[in-house]
Formats: C-alpha cells, sequence, structure tokens
C-alpha cells in the first residue's frame, strides 16, 4: 500500500495544473495545443470528405451563423481577459452534416460538427444556440486536452497499482484495481459528467453573450427527455447528466449566467464578484 501511495503522489505531484476560466474549476492539463490541434484539424476535414454535408440552406446557414456568432463571443472574452494566444490558435468552422442521428459535436481547436437529426430538437434558433454553446464551451475549456491527459494519468495510475501490488494475492489487486477503476472505466465516467456540465453552463453564458435566450437551454433537454420517453440511464454509468439533472441545472444556473454575461459584454472582466 505505501508503494501504491508513493506512485500516485508521485504522478500528482508532477503535473500541470491550470483553471478554467469563468467556472474557477482546477483542471489537470499537460497535452499541449501543439500536440493536438494538428491531428484535430486533420481529423475533421477528413471527416467532411466522408460524410455528406446537408443540402438544407436554411439549416446550414442557421448553424453556421449562430457558431459564427457564438465563437465570436468566446473570442471578445478572451481577449478581453490577456487569452489572445490561445485565442489565436482556435480555427473556428461549422458544419451540418446529412444524418439523422441525433447528435453534436465540437473537437479542440473549435471544429464543430451539427447533424440534421438533432435540429428537430433544437427547433428554433435559440435552441441551436444553446448546443452550439454547449459544444463551443467544450473546444473552450480544453475538455479534450483534459481528457487525454486524465486517460494518460490513468495509465500511470493504473502501472502503480499493478507494481503496488504485485507481491499481493489476486484477490487484494482485483479490490484495488475495482477502487481505481481500471478495467471499468467508471473511474472516468464521473470526471466526464463534470465536463458536461461545466460546458452547459458555459454555453449558456456565451448564448447569452451572444444575444440569444438562454431559457431555450433547458427546453432542448425537455424535448430530448421527451424524445427518449423520459427515461436515462442512472448518473454513475453515464457519462452525461440525468436528462432531468441538466434541465433542473440550467434553469437554476440561469439567473447567475445573465448576470456573467452582462458583465462580460460590458467589461469583459472575468471576476465574478
Amino acid at each position: 500500500m505505501k508503494k501504491i501511495t508513493t506512485l500516485l503522489l508521485f504522478v500528482f505531484l508532477f503535473t500541470e495544473c491550470s483553471t478554467v476560466p469563468i467556472t474557477g474549476r482546477k483542471r489537470v492539463n499537460f497535452v499541449s495545443d501543439a500536440q493536438v490541434l494538428p491531428a484535430s484539424f486533420a481529423q475533421y476535414k477528413g471527416f467532411l470528405e466522408e460524410n455528406k454535408l446537408s443540402t438544407n440552406r436554411e439549416m446550414t446557414n442557421q448553424v453556421k451563423n449562430v457558431g459564427q456568432n457564438i465563437s465570436a463571443a468566446v473570442d471578445r472574452f478572451m481577449r478581453a481577459n490577456g487569452m489572445a494566444e490561445d485565442a489565436n490558435q482556435y480555427k473556428w468552422e461549422f458544419n451540418l452534416i446529412q444524418d439523422e442521428t441525433v447528435n453534436a459535436w465540437c473537437m479542440p481547436g473549435g471544429k464543430v460538427v451539427f447533424y440534421t437529426g438533432i435540429m428537430p430538437i433544437c427547433d428554433n434558433e435559440n435552441g441551436v444556440a444553446a448546443v452550439m454553446g454547449h459544444e463551443v464551451a467544450h473546444a473552450f475549456a480544453k475538455h479534450g486536452q483534459e481528457r487525454m491527459s486524465q486517460g494518460q494519468l490513468q495509465q500511470i495510475g493504473g502501472l502503480a497499482v499493478a507494481l503496488g501490488t504485485s507481491g499481493e494475492s489476486s484477490q487484494t489487486q482485483q479490490i484495488w484495481n475495482t477502487a481505481f477503476g481500471v478495467g471499468s472505466g467508471l473511474g472516468m465516467l464521473k470526471f466526464s459528467r463534470v465536463h458536461e456540465q461545466e460546458a452547459d453552463r458555459l454555453g449558456l453564458v456565451f448564448m447569452i453573450m451572444a444575444g440569444y435566450d438562454g431559457t431555450e437551454a433547458a427546453e432542448v433537454w425537455v424535448r430530448m427527455s421527451q424524445r427518449s420517453g423520459g427515461s436515462s440511464q442512472p448518473a454513475i454509468l453515464s457519462t452525461h447528466p440525468t436528462n432531468e439533472s441538466r434541465i433542473q441545472d440550467l434553469r437554476t444556473y440561469l439567473p447567475t449566467a445573465r448576470k456573467y454575461a452582462a458583465k462580460f459584454n460590458k467589461t469583459g472582466n472575468t471576476q465574478m464578484n
């Protein structure tokens, strides 16, 4: 056990911590943009070449226009708060893919995809802005880079567990592996849910900064819940919060998001007091 503790302390003492702007959450991220972004941009380009863009001009323009408005709000915030170098790394791009999958995503560096299947859930321009704000927030908070860092730490930690319990019985090793999350993946699930809630909240701030109605963010998840029949798997087994918890959190956070958005639009100041 002492070996395990020593090895894990060594791992965490020598990792790089930073703070997510606006939320103030401490994150571990030692994967640089230079390591991630070239591959991200290349993968996005390859994805567009292999998938069909929507021919619906109205929906495509809506996705692109909303994306440009929200990314402009993010860029404005970053440049007002000493993050110009980071802002220069983003190559924002927004595309609508002809696919009935109910999904949207954003790769590191600002490469966004909406699927036509999510447009009925968005329902209107404010709904598109809610989903867009969420996806843009993932890139802003560098969740992709953080997940890569956490994945590497999990591998290192798993090795530490293996080394530290090498002289123990197989039963003891299994107990430690289960507690640590090795092999089960559960150790990473909570972290992903933290990202999702953070993206919900940041996205709410950004969509309001861009001039959209933040009340629609919760309504998107109401429609999502209705589409799924109101069912969602237990949060402990999901990388995403339940629909019900997202709806409640977005509604509760809305007054705070409005306050921040008004302040950031006026001054760009990151101070929350």
